[in-house]
């Protein structure tokens, strides 16, 4: 978040437009750096994760939030009206990525930006790449998905997301951060929940499977190393 947080250049006082924000754990930076003369705007899909959001900003006494329960890739958000559109790991579920930027695109102003953090391919996220061979060794390969398909490494293909953010209006820059993953309890939990070992087990149980984390204790002896995670972004809207 840091690292995205340093991306977007926050000097305060402007209007940010953010996709997905999940509980609000990026909201609450975004509207303590714009301060009370800036605003947030927040969206997403999942009301209990917005519910948990609304608590947070309420704690924190912030009122330069507003918060939609919708779909940014069909809500009718204001438009040219915003500084700067971001997301933390939030924009890579859409049903049609290419509607969904051309909506965002509409409520930036002129020469606004658009900054996203999103995961890199598999090949690259090696706490995601350890438990998936654990998950292959022990219920073989997946059926083949459709290129493309939402999900957490929807965008894993730079030629993909470039070509879907320059056909919207953006020009874009890759970057590729380097992070420290969390403890193997962290990340055989996180295995199991979301990303594609998840979805191998699902699809080969049939249901998410509570107990398919029995075999990630192979997972402990490489997580102290440093691996690429994740894949940034950013575009200056034309």
């Amino acid at each position: 978040m840091a690292l995205l947080l340093a991306r977007l250049g926050l000097i305060g006082d402007e209007s940010v437009l953010e996709i997905g924000c999940g509980t609000g754990a990026l909201t609450i930076p975004l509207a303590e750096a714009v301060g009370e003369h800036g605003r947030v705007v927040a969206v997403d899909i999942s009301e209990p994760m917005l519910g948990a959001a609304r608590q947070r900003i309420a704690e924190r006494g912030l009122h330069n939030v507003t918060l939609h329960s919708a779909d940014a890739q069909v809500f009718a958000f204001e438009p040219a009206a915003f500084d700067l559109a971001t997301s933390r790991m939030g924009v890579m579920f859409f049903a049609d990525p290419a509607e969904a930027f051309r909506n965002i695109k509409g409520a930036l102003k002129p020469g606004a930006r658009l900054v996203f953090a999103c995961w890199a391919p598999l090949a690259e996220n090696r706490h995601w790449l350890i438990s998936y061979d654990i998950a292959l060794r022990h219920l073989g390969p997946p059926v083949p998905s459709p290129a493309h398909e939402p999900g957490p490494l929807a965008f894993g293909d730079s030629d993909y997301i470039r070509g879907v953010l320059a056909a919207a209006g953006f020009a874009v820059d890759r970057a590729h951060p380097t992070i420290i993953g969390g403890s193997f309890e962290e990340e055989a939990r996180q295995a199991v929940t979301m990303g594609p070992t998840a979805r191998l087990i699902s699809r080969s149980c049939g249901r998410p499977d509570p107990a398919a984390g029995d075999h990630l204790p192979g997972l402990r002896p490489p997580l102290g190393l440093r691996g690429e995670d994740s894949v940034q972004e950013p575009g200056r809207g034309r």
